[in-house]
């Protein structure tokens, strides 16, 4: 499991959309929902951070179990359980890299190269969390595959897909490249963390149904 989304460690202006459930896809094991941005995955620490999107869904599905998580300003595809077993299932894919994950980005500057891969391995930067930082001696390998869909303005859109499911991993990778993601609040400086929101969403996921291993795809349109 990735670690709580937060964007800082101090008090959190939190302000969730008020967004009905976006439901991409249901059936008797899965239950897939495009995630607004602003919303956390799961409860923060706090009354004031309960609203999140697995307590919207288990007003409706009492029986809805976590996955995995996506940090509170990205948006697109999630993935929950309805039974123990569709969990492990699905959880087990994803701690053995098997899900296939693809996101949508705009990143500040117009990219030189067309495609690429990034390996550079992240840590928690314990005095300053939950920022991650780049670590060549004690960080965990992280790897992220990306490819430029457009240059538009003096920025990029590009498909980035994370081969490690490390914490903060897209949004610290860009920025070391020289391309941070617009909107970052923890990672973008300056004109490129003026923008309305984290431009970041998840845009398709491919797991094997927890009943039969059939191979699904799931994807949810990009907002931005």
């Amino acid at each position: 499991m990735r670690a709580p989304e937060t964007r800082t460690t101090q008090a959190l202006d939190y302000q969730p959309p008020e967004a009905p459930l976006d439901i991409i896809h249901e059936d008797h094991e899965l239950i897939l929902l495009n995630k607004p941005s602003g919303l956390l995955s799961v409860p923060g620490k706090g009354a004031h951070l309960a609203d999140c999107l697995l307590t919207r869904l288990q007003r409706v599905f009492p029986e809805a179990l976590l996955v995995h998580r996506l940090d509170m300003d990205t948006s697109g595809v999630m993935v929950f359980a309805r039974s123990p077993h569709a969990q492990r299932h699905l959880g087990l894919q994803f701690e053995k890299r098997q899900v296939k994950k693809a996101y949508v980005a705009r990143v500040w500057g117009e990219m030189a190269e067309e495609e690429g891969v990034i390996d550079l391995p992240l840590i928690v930067d314990w005095p300053n969390r939950p920022l991650q930082k780049v670590d060549f001696e004690t960080g965990k390998p992280a790897e992220t595959a990306w490819r430029v869909l457009r240059k538009e303005d003096g920025t990029t859109r590009v498909r980035l897909f994370p081969k490690t499911g490390r914490s903060h991993q897209l949004r610290v990778h860009m920025r070391e490249i020289g391309h941070p993601i617009l909107g970052d609040p923890l990672y973008a400086k300056g004109a490129a963390r003026e923008f309305p929101r984290l431009m970041l969403h998840a845009e398709s996921l491919r797991v094997r149904h927890p009943d039969g291993g059939r191979g699904m795809t799931f994807k949810a349109k990009v907002p931005f």
